[in-house]
């Protein structure tokens, strides 16, 4: 996946900061106003070919965690990274302190690696490695600052370097060769290479680790847990890089993500079940990158056609997604259909309740509710209970009785206190507990009166 990006001004590969970058990818994918439609096109492939590097960390997570030889395992890490970062050759090196010393795990395409290649290293050249803020494009004044030319291979075979860190201790590397056409490694490849890299350390720290049985089983747990957090995190910076585009809408996709993995574990749903539901409401908007920036700040409503065009953002978001296989199926589906309705009154598709899987009815009313609760160009943010009522008062008819009520169980023990992680960390909570009791048992009375909307 290729992004166009100007070099940050000032800034060298060294002063490369990870979790920033992640961000600078797509907010100059997404920033610019969308009105070619040859525009649209290159950032929609833009935000796929980052999906995919996304999609390229859930493939590996079974890998790193199995039980087979580590040089298999090294095989498949180098593997993404080479095509991530669109490279012809690639070595993947294992870093041991006692004495200094990089030695090659696994390599492909270079015709002169000797099998294993290793790199003697003076701290010097542990010092540069270890202070390395990324991937590093290297050039001849710079060979000597990070390898040592002792070894049994030429440092000058490489072009670009990332060093593998955990815990902010070196345990590995990248290095790279040429890419075709000796084409030069840009910000989008970096990025990419960057965000692999974060992942791919955790499994080479922990391939190096030296323990007991016991506590090799312990540290897998870990490894697991700081896998999915990764994940997690990633997409988090996509989520926040799909709200960039206006002010009014900073925060949003990541707030529809945590109500919605709220109300699933409201409604008592599996962890892994929770985890696809707040994936999914990072990425329900990710067709915005589409839309017309000057629509997001239209004071008033939306003529026909531009509403056509807003609408468009469901059915974008659903094909940028559809490429990418993520660990839980449903996503696609919630990006596609997260404005349907239970009485077909939604769009894209015109679906009825029957119709739409229950993570879909989650992200709706999540959606539903964080566009409440949040000011609009064209009107001020209603207040919780104001926006509980609404949704209370539209139920059953536009929205699943069920997911409301789950909203409702996490809003009332947001009220009380007993939420671990408070739902509404940064939204004001006026309501009282009693007139959320409230609320609940008119929902109830509806629901019971109204069965024949589910007959």
């Amino acid at each position: 996946m290729v992004f166009s990006l100007a070099p940050t001004p000032h800034q060298t590969n060294q002063q490369r900061a990870l979790a920033p970058g992640h961000l600078r990818v797509l907010r100059s994918s997404c920033s610019s106003d969308l009105v070619p439609t040859s525009s649209v096109a290159i950032q929609t492939n833009n935000l796929r070919r980052l999906l995919q590097t996304v999609e390229a960390l859930s493939e590996l997570g079974p890998a790193l965690a199995a039980e087979r030889e580590f040089s298999e395992t090294a095989q498949l890490m180098l593997a993404a990274i080479t095509e991530a970062a669109g490279a012809r050759e690639g070595a993947l090196f294992l870093f041991n302190d006692k004495p200094a010393m990089l030695t090659s795990a696994a390599s492909q395409g270079f015709v002169l690696m000797p099998d294993p290649a290793f790199i003697p290293l003076l701290p010097k050249h542990v010092h540069a490695l270890t202070a390395a803020r990324g991937p590093i494009v290297l050039n001849s004044s710079t060979y000597s600052v990070f390898l040592s030319s002792n070894g049994n291979v030429a440092p000058e075979l490489f072009k670009c370097l990332a060093p593998l860190k955990a815990g902010g201790r070196l345990a590995g590397l990248i290095a790279l060769g040429r890419r075709p056409g000796e084409a030069l490694y840009e910000d989008a490849e970096l990025d990419a290479l960057d965000l692999l890299c974060s992942y791919i350390a955790l499994a080479v720290q922990n391939h190096s680790l030296t323990q007991t049985i016991a506590q090799r089983v312990s540290e897998n747990l870990r490894l697991m847990a700081s896998l999915h957090g990764f994940y997690d995190n990633a997409l988090e910076a996509f989520a926040t890089a799909i709200d960039v585009k206006h002010v009014a809408i900073h925060g949003h996709s990541l707030r529809v993500g945590r109500y919605a993995s709220a109300i699933g574990e409201a409604m008592g749903m599996e962890s892994s079940d929770v985890a696809a539901l707040r994936s999914a409401g990072y990425l329900h908007d990710i067709g915005k990158v589409a839309v017309d920036r000057r629509l997001f700040g239209k004071p008033g409503a939306l003529d026909p056609e531009e509403f056509r065009e807003m609408a468009d953002h469901t059915t974008v978001g659903h094909q940028i997604v559809s490429s990418v296989q993520f660990p839980w199926p449903r996503i696609p589906e919630a990006v596609r259909w997260h404005h349907e309705r239970n009485d077909s009154s939604g769009y894209p598709d015109r679906l009825g309740a029957d119709q739409l899987p229950m993570s879909v009815r989650i992200v709706g009313v999540a959606d539903s509710f964080d566009a409440m609760t949040s000011a609009r160009p064209y009107r001020a943010p209603l207040s919780v209970g104001s926006a509980l009522s609404d949704l209370v008062r539209m139920t059953p008819e536009k929205f699943d009785p069920n997911v409301v009520q789950g909203l409702l169980i996490q809003v009332r023990r947001d009220v009380v206190g007993s939420n671990r992680a408070p739902m509404l960390a940064t939204t004001p909570v006026n309501i009282a507990a009693a007139d959320i009791d409230h609320l609940a048992a008119t929902l109830q009375h509806k629901v019971s009166r109204g069965k024949a909307y589910f007959g």
